[in-house]
């Protein structure tokens, strides 16, 4: 039967439908045997993002029933064009989130907080469906807009911007074979770091405190309100077998992070951080090369380095490590909104904010910020 929040497609046999508990197992099912899916949309972040932030969130489900009707007219409930039947296959997903801000609006994401995350779906006309349910979900919401934050480009044309890109370093079971193919100079700098007195750990909830202290400082430099503790404790708890973090020292004093998920064969960059102050160090260049090794020696294919903002520092960081650009796709559905939104540190009117956030003391960063990140996307 259709319920409130199916949207079917009776001759093609067609349905989806929001993510229900018992649907758990299917929607992992999914995730781990299609290649298009990623770190972001398991379903631990479900759960990661209600419980971190109170966001409610909508993740819906695509089926393809083993018996479509060419009629219009009636669903039957009791035969295999009822979504609820475990013999339906999933072909495709679409992870949202809600966002209500007084700032910023009535936003929808797929993922905010996240690199990435949009819709997975075996076709286009699957993709279709579930970007046209995504749509009905954010006018009944009387949302303003739906972000998709793709890696890709849809099928369908929508409104998009490229400002993003994803940096990609093939990997290989030796390490040396990457270190070879390094220029000269960056060879040297790695080379420069690796003798000022750094050393590493690596682990996993053990280092938590000090990579979010780490992350305090270095987003409070950059004028960026940090996510809470929790939200970092809670992907620990949900998804600890599948993360690593990192914290470079100096003389026993952390001074750079980085926290990366491990999904499928890749390496997924997720945050870095490092404190200003020991700049000349060169932290960041010992830290990349320890995780780039440790990572070809772990038999990872593929090390996605992180987010970053195109023609920015971090992508010409990213690129010494001879890291593949591939812009990201961030497409729009308008509905309240009359243009795609700007919520990012180029746009002029932040501006004033972020220098003034730049002078806070840490400690009252740490204490108003996870209010304001919570609804930043």
């Amino acid at each position: 039967m259709e319920t409130k929040g199916d949207h079917l497609n009776l001759k093609s046999g067609l349905y989806v439908k929001e993510l229900s508990k018992a649907d758990n197992s299917r929607w992992e099912k999914y995730v781990e045997e299609n290649p298009s899916t990623t770190f972001y949309h398991q379903i631990e972040w479900k759960e990661i993002i209600e419980k971190s932030f109170g966001h409610k969130t909508y993740y819906l489900m695509a089926f393809q029933s083993s018996n479509p009707s060419n009629s219009s007219n009636s669903i039957n409930p009791s035969n295999s064009s009822n979504p609820s039947n475990p013999s339906n296959p999933v072909v495709g997903i679409l992870p949202m989130v809600h966002i209500k801000s007084l700032i910023f609006g009535s936003i929808f994401c797929s993922m905010p907080f996240l690199n990435f995350g949009g819709i997975c779906a075996d076709n286009v006309e699957i993709e279709k469906l579930l970007m046209c349910e995504g749509e009905r979900i954010l006018r009944d919401q009387k949302g303003d807009y739906l972000e998709l934050r793709h890696l890709k480009q849809s099928s369908i044309a929508i409104l998009s911007k490229s400002h993003k890109v994803s940096m990609t370093l093939e990997l290989n079971r030796d390490p040396d074979v990457l270190w070879n193919k390094f220029t000269t100079k960056h060879r040297t700098s790695v080379r420069r770091a690796g003798k000022n007195e750094l050393e590493i750990k690596i682990g996993k909830r053990e280092l938590l405190k000090d990579f979010y202290n780490i992350m305090c400082r270095g987003w409070r430099d950059l004028g960026t309100p940090v996510y809470p503790f929790s939200f970092f404790s809670n992907i620990m708890d949900q998804l600890e077998d599948s993360l690593e973090i990192y914290v470079v020292l100096h003389e026993g004093e952390p001074i750079a992070t980085a926290f990366n998920g491990l999904y499928k064969d890749t390496v997924e960059g997720m945050w870095a951080s490092s404190i200003r102050e020991f700049a000349k160090l060169q932290a960041n260049y010992f830290l990349y090369w320890e995780m780039i090794k440790r990572a070809c020696l772990q038999g990872y294919k593929w090390y996605h380095l992180g987010r970053s903002t195109a023609e920015s520092g971090g992508e010409f960081f990213k690129e010494k490590w001879n890291a593949i650009l591939k812009p990201l796709y961030w497409e729009y559905i308008l509905n309240k909104a009359q243009k795609i939104p700007e919520l990012n540190v180029d746009n002029p009117k932040y501006q004033l904010a972020i220098r003034l956030w730049r002078k806070l003391p840490v400690g009252l960063t740490q204490k108003i910020g996870p209010y304001l990140a919570k609804n930043i996307p």
